[in-house]
């Protein structure tokens, strides 16, 4: 079998195995399909009568759809599937709007119609999400939070003005910006992938920094971005916040305890005296490091210059004056 039908058939794989984990698109069975059994038979009640109301008044469809979770697929993906699989809104108007709500994942989306993008707009929906629904999801009120959810939306659907839920601030701006961001991060398989390959690369760099003489403090700055950056898109703005403060402190504290072990105060000495030292199975020098604890032939002068190992043959000439 040739290299590219091998590419091409684990390609196929792929995308099979894919699609096996990817959830079935629930049926339409109502206003309210409750599937992860979050909302209380009243609040289901209340929902269908209010948006089969703004039907009739709009002609603008509006859908809830709970289910337990994803399993590994994107909350946007899903919702893309459900609304094409729904057909919410009428026929060349496509005026339907699609709240999904995944509690185990603690995803949520609203999916608009494009008939709809130009009256509840992507900016509109980022805040009813934000403002209205969060609060109470963390609470642990999805009641609530659906309920002011679809009434937000209903309220822009019917020409009214999304006000304000609580006038902010500079700092409170920030907060939302952080909130806005950890609901942007990709799921949790990949983010434990992610985090594998991010923390293994700038972890290692780190130990290294803490156990290596004389460079060692140099990693320490040169990782301070890497640090500060790559967590965030593993555990969010805050938690790479708390990642950062960690290796701010905790790298100074480890690199002064290692320094009091006879070995490292032995190896600082002799990389003082002579240039280099072999420490840890890495023979240090002070312009970098190199690995390997092996002797080195000897040679006078700078630029770590030294024989190849040759001999001579004899000839030449010579001179006087």
């Amino acid at each position: 079998m040739s290299a590219l039908a091998l590419r091409r058939l684990a390609l196929v794989a792929f995308v099979a195995a894919g699609a096996a984990f990817a959830i079935d698109v629930p049926f339409l069975t109502g206003r309210v399909v409750d599937n992860a059994e979050i909302l209380k038979p009243a609040t289901r009640a209340k929902l269908t009568a209010d948006l089969k109301a703004l039907e009739e008044r709009t002609t603008h469809q509006v859908a809830v759809l709970t289910v337990p979770t994803l399993g590994g697929e994107s909350v946007e993906d899903f919702a893309v599937r459900v609304f094409e699989a729904w057909k919410l809104g009428q026929k060349g108007k496509d005026n339907g709007v699609l709240v999904v709500v995944v509690p185990q994942d603690r995803r949520m989306r609203i999916e608009v119609g494009y008939g709809l993008e130009g009256t509840l707009t992507d900016a509109q929906a980022a805040r009813i999400i934000r403002d209205r629904m969060t609060p109470a999801f963390k609470a642990g009120d999805y009641d609530r939070g659906v309920a002011d959810g679809v009434a937000a939306i209903a309220a822009v659907l019917g020409g009214e003005k999304l006000a304000e839920s609580s006038p902010s601030g500079a700092s409170s701006g920030f907060a939302s910006a952080f909130d806005s961001f950890e609901e942007d991060l990709p799921p949790w398989p990949m983010r434990i992938l992610l985090g594998a390959f991010i923390f293994g690369v700038i972890g290692l760099f780190t130990v290294i920094g803490v156990l290596t003489p004389g460079m060692g403090w140099f990693l320490y700055i040169f990782l301070i971005p890497f640090w500060a950056m790559f967590p965030i898109i593993i555990v969010g703005v805050k938690g790479a916040l708390v990642l950062l403060a960690i290796y701010l402190v905790g790298f100074p504290i480890a690199k002064l305890i290692v320094g009091r072990k006879p070995e490292y105060r032995k190896a600082i000495a002799e990389l003082k005296r002579t240039g280099k030292t072999n420490y840890g199975g890495m023979v240090i020098t002070s312009g970098g490091m190199s690995s390997g604890g092996g002797s080195s032939s000897s040679s006078s002068g700078g630029g770590g210059f030294s024989g190849g190992g040759g001999s001579s043959g004899g000839g030449g000439a010579s001179g006087s004056w």
